[in-house]
């Protein structure tokens, strides 16, 4: 287990709580969040052990006492400065804003570092919000299943690969790389490469699978693959390698719309024409896709919605509203441009 892994373990107190009144961690979850099916016994056991430890100021002192401080979070694992420069991080901002509107809650915007995870687990725990949105979760990050124990009401975007039964709002990544790859297939192009998103991350690895599944579909090979980290830098240096190790490629299916800007200049570079001689497609259709030269093929996302969706998840569970799915999968839609 990594030093960050260990600073967002944090769970071990509310493990306290229901080992103090002999009950589960779920049963001491539901008392917190004022839920029904609790007996009035455990209810109480419940209520005395969390006086008897101490457990406060956090979450569960602050909702058993019914006060709200109209505020949630929006956490980003991601670098300051990688979260200012990229259009995807932007358009969530504005979904996330605009389902705001109206609502008085405030929002607060935060950056996940690996050195100052603990003190961000202590401080959405500690009754400064009444909720948080997590994005852009890395691996077996513990951060969304930590947060889910301590009873810190949560939606994660996009699938996350470390926590169980934490509610989500994803894009169909899976079948819009599945129409992307057909597209290519159906357009005559004979050997397909990818350029694949982080392998920590659920978004390239569904990603990757859908591009699979298209060439397996067609009897066609799949062993063209190079990853990126969604950056432009990252999407040139793997099309570079890819002409390297197999020069004959006649079309690529790249995880983002940012990597595809690098992979165009690559290509440029390398002296292959696009469409002519190696057709490109996207993922995303983010602003600068329509301005890509040529104009870039891609799969549509709407980012905003998926901001606005985990936000009205979010704003749902706090208002007690029952019955709410666990987990939302927007839909994807390929947009034809010049590029293939």
């Amino acid at each position: 287990m990594t030093e960050a892994a260990r600073g967002r373990r944090l769970g071990a107190r509310i493990e306290e709580v229901a080992r103090q009144a002999g009950v589960s961690k779920s049963t001491v979850s539901r008392v917190i969040n004022g839920e029904q099916y609790v007996s009035s016994r455990a209810r109480e056991a419940v209520l005395a052990a969390i006086v008897s430890l101490g457990y406060s100021p956090n979450q569960a002192a602050r909702t058993l006492a019914g006060s709200r401080t109209n505020c949630i979070a929006l956490v980003v694992s991601e670098q300051g400065s990688r979260v200012l420069s990229d259009p995807f991080f932007a358009g969530v901002l504005r979904g996330v804003h605009a389902e705001l509107a109206g609502h008085r809650v405030q929002l607060v915007l935060m950056m996940s570092q690996q050195d100052d995870e603990q003190d961000l687990v202590g401080y959405l725990c500690g009754g400064h919000v009444d909720g948080a949105l997590v994005i852009s979760l890395h691996g077996q990050d513990p951060l969304p299943q930590t947060l889910a124990d301590a009873g810190l009401p949560i939606v994660v975007g996009g699938r996350p690969l470390g926590a169980s039964g934490v509610p989500y709002v994803d894009a169909d990544n899976f079948n819009g790389a599945l129409e992307a790859a057909r597209h290519l297939v159906t357009k005559g192009r004979k050997r397909i490469a990818t350029i694949a998103g982080s392998k920590d991350m659920a978004v390239g690895m569904d990603r990757l699978s859908g591009w699979r599944r298209a060439l397996s579909e067609f009897g066609m090979e799949s062993d063209l693959v190079a990853y990126g980290d969604f950056t432009p830098e990252s999407g040139a240096a793997a099309m570079t390698e890819l002409l390297a190790r197999d020069p004959s490629i006649d079309g690529v299916f790249v995880a983002a719309d940012i990597m595809a800007l690098g992979a165009l200049q690559s290509l440029h570079a390398n002296g292959r024409r696009v469409p002519e001689d190696v057709a490109v497609v996207g993922f995303d259709d983010l602003a600068l896709a329509s301005t890509a030269v040529p104009p870039l093929t891609t799969v549509k996302q709407d980012v905003e919605q998926l901001g606005r969706t985990m936000t009205w998840r979010l704003l749902a569970e706090l208002a007690g509203e029952e019955g709410l799915p666990p987990s939302l999968l927007l839909p994807t839609s390929l947009v034809v441009r010049a590029s293939a």
